[in-house]
C-alpha cells in the first residue's frame, strides 16, 4: 500500500504543482499572479489577488499537514466547479468538472487512508494523528460550507476581465481554448 500511495501522491502532486506554478509564477504558459488576478476578477471575486494566491498555494501543498492541504484544494476545486465547470456538464472534454472531482476524491482518499510513510507528515511523526476517516469526513463536511461562503459572500458582480479568462489562466480550473479543427481540451 505504501508504494501505491507514493505513486498517487507524486503523480497527483506534480500535476497540481504545475498548475499552482502557472498561477503563482507564470510557469508553463500560465498567467502568473497578474493574469490569475484578472481571471478571478472576471469571475466576480471581491479579492481576486488573494484568491489567485490561495488557489496557487493550495495546488503547491507538498505532503505536509495533509488534511489541511486536502481541505484547501477541495475548497478551490469546489469553487472552480461552482464558477466555471458546473454549467459545462461532467466531461472535461467539454470543460466540465470531472477533473476537479477526481482531484477532490484523491485529496479526500489520501487523507482517509494516511499520507503514508514516504510523506513529510510521517517524517514529523504526524501521519497517524492527522489522517483517517474522521479527518476525511471533516473535509467532506467543511469544504462545501467554506466554498459556499466564498462563492456567495466572497463574490460581487463579475467584471469584464482585461483579457479572456481562458487566456489569462490555462490551468486545472480552466480548460484551454479549443482548436477549430479538433475538440481537445487540456486539464
Amino acid at each position: 500500500m505504501e508504494y501505491g500511495m507514493i505513486l498517487l501522491r507524486v503523480v497527483a502532486g506534480l500535476a497540481l504543482a504545475a498548475h499552482g506554478s502557472q498561477k503563482l509564477f507564470g510557469s508553463f504558459g500560465g498567467g502568473g499572479p497578474a493574469g490569475t488576478r484578472r481571471f478571478f476578477a472576471g469571475l466576480g471575486f471581491r479579492t481576486p489577488l488573494a484568491m489567485a494566491f490561495i488557489a496557487g498555494l493550495s495546488e503547491l501543498a507538498f505532503g505536509l499537514l495533509t488534511p489541511f492541504a486536502a481541505l484547501a484544494i477541495t475548497v478551490v476545486m469546489l469553487n472552480a466547479i461552482g464558477t466555471v465547470h458546473w454549467k459545462k456538464g461532467f466531461f472535461n472534454s467539454a470543460g466540465g468538472f470531472e477533473y476537479n472531482l477526481l482531484i477532490i476524491a484523491t485529496a479526500v482518499a489520501v487523507t482517509a487512508t494516511s499520507p503514508g510513510r514516504f510523506s513529510l507528515d510521517h517524517a514529523f511523526g504526524w501521519a497517524g494523528s492527522i489522517s483517517g476517516p474522521w479527518w476525511a469526513l471533516a473535509i467532506v463536511v467543511l469544504a462545501p460550507m467554506i466554498a459556499l461562503v466564498t462563492l456567495t459572500l466572497g463574490r460581487g458582480s463579475p467584471h469584464a476581465p482585461e483579457e479572456s479568462a481562458t487566456a489569462a489562466m490555462p490551468s486545472a480550473t480552466v480548460p484551454a481554448a479549443k482548436p477549430k479543427e479538433r475538440q481537445w481540451t487540456s486539464a
